[in-house]
């Protein structure tokens, strides 16, 4: 597991999740889900924008230019119908491989 806590293959799947709320730009997305997973999972900047930028060309994200509540100029992540099916995909193949984890933690 890395320093951040984010499992490998997750960043996309947290960052959709959190997008699926409402509209965010980068680092309020970060900070949302350090919030919401108790201060265990952090994004770096390093790993964050390279992910959005991956769900931009993809189609999953729309961003728009906008002010930030510190007055900064930002662009704000929103997710598409594309992202919404993407995922709920990847939300299913993580349950699945979440699930056989643990099976195989619990019987081995």
């Amino acid at each position: 597991m890395p320093e951040n806590g984010v499992p490998p293959g997750t960043l996309v799947m947290l960052v959709l999740r959190v997008l699926q709320s409402g509209p965010l730009h980068g680092y309020a997305i970060a900070q949302r889900i350090h919030a919401l997973s108790s201060d265990v999972l952090q994004v770096e900047e390093g790993s964050l924008y390279p992910a959005l930028q991956r769900i931009l060309v993809k189609g999953w994200a729309k961003a728009d230019w906008g002010v930030s509540e510190t007055n900064r100029r930002v662009r704000f992540y929103r997710l598409t119908p594309a992202g919404r099916a993407q995922l709920a995909s990847e939300m299913d193949a993580y349950e699945r491989v979440n699930a056989a984890i643990r099976t195989v933690l619990r019987t081995a």
